[in-house]
Order: C-alpha cells, then structure tokens, then sequence
C-alpha cells in the first residue's frame, strides 16, 4: 500500500438547484477514504481535504432543498469537483446553463490551475467554459444527445462510465459521482485503499459503462408519424428476415426514398432502427423470463447465436448472460 505524497485539496463546488448527493456523496466517500488511511496508517495524515465552495454565493438551496453555506471561493484546491444540476425536460437546460454565468466563470478561471471534474450534467458547465473543446469527454446518458447538440466540439462518448483527457475527468449519470471519487482515491491514495472504500461503502466497482443502464423509451426523439409507423411495422416482423425492399413496398415507397425518410425522421438507418427494436425486445425478455439466449436470439431475428451475442455485448457492453444477472427481477 504506497503513502499519499501530499494532502490533496479538493473544492466541490456547490450552487443553487445543483444535485445535493453529488456534491455531499462525494463528501463523505472521501472522509471514508480519509478514515479508511487511517485505520492503516495512524501515524500518517490523511491523504485528503474536501471543501464545499461556491461562485460567491454565501447561501445554497441544493435541488433537494437542502441549505448549504459554503467557502466563497476554491483558491486553495488542487481538484475542482462540478456536480450536475435539477431540470425538468432537455428544453430547460438552456435557461439552467444561462443562469449559471458565476459558475461557469469560476470554472473557466480554474483552468490550468486547478484540475478539474464533472458528474453527470457537471460536464455542460465544463463544456460552457471552454474546457472541452476538442477534448474527449461523458456526461449523463439521458442527456449525450442535447450535450452533442450544444457542443459539437467535444468527442463524447456517452457510454463511458469515466473519461480522463490530461488533467480533466468527466463522470456519467448521477451515481457516477461515487465512481469519480473512487478514481481519485485510487489515484492519490493507491488501488487498495479504494477497493477497501468500495468495500465498506457498497460501491459496485463492476461497472465500467453507462450502456446497459440506458432507458430507450427516455432517449428516444420526439417521433412523427411515419416514425412511429415504421417502428412498429419494424416491431410486428421483428423475427422476419430483414429486407429493406419488403419494409420500403409495405409503405409504398422506393427503398431510396424509404431510406431517406426514416434516416430524416429518427436519424438512424432502418436496420439500425430494427437492431435497437431487438435488443430492447431481447433486454425485456432478459430481464423478465427464462427463456434461454438461443431462444430469445430466436424470437427477435437472429437464428446465428453468435452474432446475436456478439451485438448485444459490443451495444449493451455485457455479454446477455451477464445482463440476466445483474438486471433479472428489476426492483420490487
């Protein structure tokens, strides 16, 4: 077990309407990191400092309502953690953002002082600041594709539990928070104190993608007509054979035309819009039977096992046997 070589100081900004178990969630698996040191090294001081700090603000409403007074400034950190913000629908991310200008200019003014990290949402306030252009990058599933709208720039990879590009991390969804602080203690404090946190905290370090968490239904575009037609024609013949000339005659269209229109209407190709129609169906049928892989691959078009398996764990990032386990039975 290698000693910290410094005390890290880590400021987590916190500001109105941020999401309160980001910021005090990181808090406290960073005191059970410092307890966790302590406990095998008591003659040591503890690898770390976390601080809550704001852009000025001397009072924060969390958006679970908590009320938070926190250090006016981060001037003294070596980490800036940016935790997400509350929003209802993707069309209130543009008002959230534009009324976080103190924010993002605390932000801004870390870079190249500080190091910095987001979570979830967190990665927009990076992204507003400038500091991810051209920089690979993660934010919350739900939210990739509003992200990539607003920031072409930045090579997001909406799966990625974590991305690290030079001295910037960026987290994914809510919870991820837990996988951030568990990467910085891992860095700073050595891999054996963060597996012993992981351990007392019940953190599941297992996970390494944000894929097989993704809700279909939440992602999905606003869907026209034609769309929705075509999903559920593509539906009704899910096991069929795919034909691209049988799907365009069955909506009395040339197969360039139908192409076009689909591609316009959702912006994938049909046979891209049938594959993600079956691994929901096969993800379901997962989840909530115990029918077996050949069976289910069977059910949904694919008679080559193999393939099947193969495209659900290059999409899902687990093999389906691995997505049963963790995902059968659901809650209740």
């Amino acid at each position: 077990m290698r000693e910290a070589r410094f005390m890290l100081n880590i400021a987590i900004l916190a500001y109105d309407g941020c999401m309160g178990a980001e910021v005090f969630g990181f808090a406290d698996i960073i005191l059970v990191a410092n307890r966790i040191w302590a406990f095998h090294r008591p003659a040591e001081p503890p690898p770390f400092a976390c601080t809550i700090v704001s852009a000025g603000r001397v009072n924060v409403r969390v958006a679970g309502g908590a009320i938070v007074q926190p250090v006016p400034s981060p001037h003294h950190a070596d980490l800036l953690i940016v935790p997400a913000f509350d929003f209802a629908r993707a069309s209130d991310i543009d008002r959230v953002v534009a009324g976080l200008g103190p924010e993002i200019a605390m932000i801004r003014g870390a870079a190249g002082k500080h190091r910095v990290a987001s979570v979830c949402g967190g990665a927009f306030l990076l992204a507003e600041a400038g500091l991810l252009a051209g920089r690979r990058a993660t934010t919350a599933w739900a939210m990739a594709e509003t992200f990539m709208r607003r920031y072409p720039t930045v090579r997001l990879d909406p799966k990625a539990m974590l991305v690290r590009d030079g001295e910037i991390i960026t987290a994914g969804a809510f919870t991820a928070y837990a996988d951030l602080a568990l990467a910085i203690v891992a860095d700073h404090a050595g891999a054996a104190i963060a597996r012993a946190v992981a351990r007392f905290s019940l953190i599941d370090t297992a996970r390494s993608s944000q894929a097989p968490f993704f809700d279909k239904e939440m992602m999905r575009r606003p869907a026209t007509p034609f769309a929705r037609e075509v999903e559920h024609w593509l539906a009704a013949h899910i096991a069929d054979r795919y034909s691209l000339d049988a799907a365009a005659a069955a909506f009395r269209l040339s197969s360039r035309t139908f192409l076009r229109r689909v591609k316009e209407a959702t912006g994938r190709t049909p046979l891209a819009l049938l594959q993600g129609i079956r691994l929901d169906q096969a993800q379901r049928l997962l989840e909530t039977t115990d029918l077996g892989i050949a069976e289910i691959a069977a059910r949904i078009g694919y008679q080559d096992v193999p393939s099947f398996h193969r495209l659900f764990q290059r999409t899902i990032a687990l093999t389906p046997a691995a997505y049963r386990r963790r995902f059968r039975g659901g809650i209740g």
